[in-house]
């Protein structure tokens, strides 16, 4: 059974996935995956490289800032970059073993068909900017932007199996243990 943990940026994903690792889980992170493979592919360098312009490499190493600029560009940047990058994650991950993924864009990817149970980590949207700013040191504006970008909270978790709540209160160990009952059961 393929299990993907989603969630919008500073939702609590990472932290979620390190309590599933204290319990021997082994997590996919996509978005490590993407870089990693944009770092080692040459062909996907070039690929991207063709698509943003020259410049984009530097012996092999990624110009951020220029990515960065390119997608926050427009949403068609967005998705010509996604179009290079997440067919090659895709297939990375389903020849890594793995039976697990944490992935931030689930459904914007189409990763979500990949696994058999979607989780998503929710937090209010104030404390995800605040985790944001604090986390990345960028302002309030620019992490509201970040947000933006993604499908709304409200309509990850309607796409979702089960959702565990990261708001500072609830207990998040509690909420871990109670789907993974509910998945051993299936």
């Amino acid at each position: 059974m393929r299990v993907a943990i989603t969630g919008g940026i500073g939702s609590g994903k990472s932290f979620v996935c390190r309590k599933l690792a204290e319990r021997g889980i082994g997590i996919y992170d996509c978005d490590s995956a993407a870089k990693r493979l944009m770092r080692s592919s040459s062909e996907l360098q070039r690929r991207l490289e063709s698509v943003v312009g020259e410049g984009l490499y530097a012996d092999g190493v990624l110009n951020k800032a220029m990515m960065a600029t390119f997608i926050l560009a427009s949403e068609e940047n967005t998705k010509t970059i996604n179009s290079i990058v997440h067919p090659a994650v895709a297939e990375d991950f389903l020849s890594s073993g793995y039976e697990w993924m944490e992935c931030a864009i689930l459904f914007e990817s189409g990763f979500d068909r990949l696994v058999d149970v979607k989780i998503c980590v929710a937090a209010p949207r104030e404390m995800r900017i605040i985790r944001i700013m604090q986390r990345d040191g960028i302002s309030r504006e620019k992490a509201e932007q970040w947000i933006d970008m993604q499908i709304p909270q409200e309509d990850v978790i309607s796409r979702c199996d089960y959702t565990i709540t990261n708001d500072g209160t609830e207990d998040i160990d509690e909420q871990i243990n109670i789907i993974i009952n509910k998945l051993k059961d299936k």
